[in-house]
């Protein structure tokens, strides 16, 4: 006899033989979402990546716009015209003195000028011409006489021994105002008497720059109410030159009654300076080689025909005029 099955059996075997057939279709369809999520995953990475990188770049190219101009491949390029410098200069100083108390109301124009000096970069400034690179280093000095001033403004003395003998507002009496105290240029950071000493007079061969060069004194040859430039180079170092030797208080005084010439310290200091210029063209016998390279560069520049035939007669006691240490305050 056949032993019959269960109702209920016949539904768990059903079941189960169902399930039997329908398990590789699951474990593909598992597979295919495992795969599907994976490479979501990857694509979101990818993204996150790109977005990252992109604000890496943008972040890196706002830094170049606002950062130092001087490492910008845009930065602006130096202005050999001086205009800001050379406007302040028209407004300020009158007949070689300085408004100093107006310098001090136009100072964010000044710093602004001495910004653009600090900005000038090592192999930029390489790149430039002589005149360029005589005109920025004078004007640099100039105005970094003024900010000297105008950093300690008004002036008082200091108890030292050199400012117990000088006047009480003098530039002397600024503790490092020529050794001490620095700017940044061309790539550099300077002395006042590093410019002068190891830049202007050893790296150029030009000793006109000392009747440019202004050290804030009534003694030192005038400040120019102009900036000098490259295109006016030549005129402008003749200008200040004649100015000099014909200013007959602190340049060249000439007493043709005694017999005396006195000539400003300045000569004295740096008379070297001029012997390979001026050495050679006329022969002053008896003087000496620095001597002889003064008288020389005087005749040049004098106006008065008189006082160069004085001069050429060379009969005459030679010396040194007094220099003024006051402040060129107006």
């Amino acid at each position: 006899m056949k032993e019959s099955i269960p109702a209920n059996d016949k539904r768990r075997q059903h079941k189960l033989n169902l399930n039997i057939m329908l398990k590789p279709d699951r474990i593909a369809g598992r597979i295919w979402l495992m795969r599907m999520k994976t490479s979501l995953l990857i694509i979101l990475i990818a993204v996150i990546s790109a977005l990252i990188n992109m604000s890496v770049i943008m972040s890196a190219h706002d830094a170049a716009a606002v950062g130092d101009p001087s490492e910008s491949p845009e930065a602006e390029s130096f202005d050999h015209t001086y205009a800001l410098y050379g406007s302040l200069l028209r407004k300020y100083v009158r007949d070689a003195r300085v408004d100093y108390k107006g310098f001090i109301s136009s100072k964010a124009e000044l710093e602004k000028f001495l910004d653009s000096l600090g900005r000038v970069r090592e192999e930029e400034y390489q790149a430039w011409t002589e005149p360029e690179k005589l005109a920025f280093w004078i004007n640099a000095y100039n105005a970094f006489t003024i900010d000297a001033i105008l950093e300690n403004y008004p002036i008082s003395r200091r108890f030292s021994l050199i400012g117990l003998f000088v006047p009480s507002n003098s530039i002397l009496q600024i503790k490092g105002v020529w050794d001490g105290l620095k700017w940044k240029a061309a790539g550099k950071t300077l002395t006042l008497g590093e410019i002068e000493h190891e830049i202007l007079r050893k790296e150029f061969d030009e000793p006109r720059i000392h009747a440019a060069i202004n050290c804030a004194s009534i003694g030192c040859p005038d400040l120019r109410g102009v900036a000098y430039t490259r295109d006016k180079l030549e005129e402008q170092l003749s200008q200040a030159s004649a100015g000099f030797i014909n200013n007959g208080v602190k340049g060249l005084e000439i007493d043709e009654h005694d017999g005396r010439v006195r000539f400003s310290k300045i000569f004295k200091w740096f008379g070297e300076d001029f012997v390979d210029k001026y050495g050679g063209q006329y022969e002053f016998e008896g003087r000496s080689e620095k001597e002889n390279a003064i008288l020389n560069f005087a005749l040049i520049y004098l106006a008065d025909d008189n006082k160069k035939d004085f001069l050429k007669r060379n009969d005459f006691d030679m010396g040194w005029l007094g220099y003024d240490w006051h402040l060129n305050g107006q």
